[in-house]
């Protein structure tokens, strides 16, 4: 950090000699200007924390310079102590009208010219403290507004879709059945059936995700205004190889890919709702399976390394962009092809919220089109 800067502005280089003496031993950079108009066109250079200012000086008065300088927006916050021979209240109240923030009577006591600019000084650092705290509150709330008018974008283009999909599955299969049943198969019946089954089944777990998504971003945001587990988890200890092999065989299973499932496993047991473990580890399986190729490697690994839980899945399928895991959460989709179902991106951004909560840590590395791997780590 630099030392204090500290100009004087005074005709009469001898004055400036007093305070450069008074204040040599004060750790303060020290400048001079012996007129008005020089002073303005170098204060850029100085950057002066406190301006010393003479009133008395021919051409343009200190009063006159402390008002030009009060009018410039980049030096306004500057206090600055008028110097002065005058002692009328009228005086001194032309001074304090002008925008000083305090005055100090010639001749110059040592004593009082130190604890003056000390006062000024402290005064500035408040000020530039005060302005720090408003310039970061002003781009966290313009940050802010940019995402939420984003994530509003792309929730108000996605979610209508996500809803009437599977809800004109189902209005449609019953429509149909409904008109036209006395005259269809058994074999046709079944069919639309299972459409309308199958539609529902995505609404339902569609809703599930919601609820889920808002649940932890409750808890994110508020986490002592919530009494549920998730906001308050139980130490309850769960064995994390059991639990994530048996839902990865599932998910493999299921997406008739167990001869691509590679697992090399620690057990390890951590303090975690069960529930909320599957639902990362659900997630995180979903996706390896969903954005890979068949007949590619879904590589699952877990360890107990400096004190905490790492678990890592890796597929080497679709691969995202740099921009898209920064994205994560932002109710996009990510590259699906016209034939898929599509998603709003909740799942990851559930994972990360629910590591988060846990104390842990959620991270993405990928090569586009190559690969892809989640990684987290949690406290035991």
């Amino acid at each position: 950090m630099s030392n204090p800067s500290i100009l004087v502005v005074d005709d009469e280089i001898n004055n400036f000699s007093v305070i450069k003496i008074f204040l040599a031993n004060e750790g303060y950079e020290l400048h001079y200007q012996s007129n008005a108009e020089d002073a303005i066109a170098n204060i850029h250079v100085y950057q002066p924390d406190v301006i010393l200012l003479d009133v008395m000086m021919p051409d343009i008065d200190g009063i006159e310079l402390c008002i030009r300088l009060k009018a410039m927006q980049q030096w306004a916050h500057v206090p600055i102590i008028m110097v002065t021979s005058l002692t009328s209240k009228k005086d001194l109240a032309l001074c304090l009208k002008a925008g000083a923030t305090d005055f100090i009577s010639k001749p110059v006591d040592r004593i009082e010219l130190q604890a003056r600019v000390k006062s000024m000084l402290s005064i500035k650092k408040q000020y530039d403290q005060i302005k720090t705290l408003s310039n970061l509150q002003e781009n966290m709330i313009h940050l802010l507004q940019t995402n939420l008018s984003e994530l509003c974008g792309n929730l108000s283009s996605v979610l209508p879709h996500e809803l009437s999909t599977p809800l004109n599955g189902v209005l449609g299969a019953i429509g149909i059945l409904r008109d036209d049943h006395q005259n269809m198969q058994k074999e046709e019946i079944d069919e639309w059936l299972t459409i309308g089954q199958e539609s529902l089944m995505r609404l339902e777990k569609l809703t599930k995700k919601f609820l889920q998504y808002a649940r932890v971003e409750m808890c994110s945001v508020n986490p002592n205004e919530d009494d549920s587990e998730l906001c308050n988890p139980y130490e309850l200890k769960i064995p994390t190889e059991f639990l994530t092999a048996v839902t990865l065989k599932s998910k493999a299973d299921i997406a008739g890919r167990t001869d691509d499932l590679v697992m090399n496993m620690e057990d390890v047991e951590i303090s975690m709702i069960e529930r909320d473990y599957l639902l990362i580890v659900n997630e995180l399986a979903d996706n390896a399976f969903k954005f890979s190729k068949a007949g590619t490697s879904v590589v699952v690994s877990s360890q107990l390394k400096d004190g905490m839980f790492h678990l890592s899945i890796t597929d080497h399928g679709r691969g995202m962009t740099e921009a898209q895991i920064a994205k994560v959460g932002a109710f996009l989709q990510f590259d699906r092809k016209k034939h898929e179902q599509q998603g709003m991106g909740l799942g990851l951004q559930i994972v990360k919220r629910l590591v988060e909560i846990h104390g842990g840590k959620f991270s993405i590395s990928s090569i586009y089109n190559q690969e892809t791997t989640f990684h987290l780590e949690l406290p035991l």
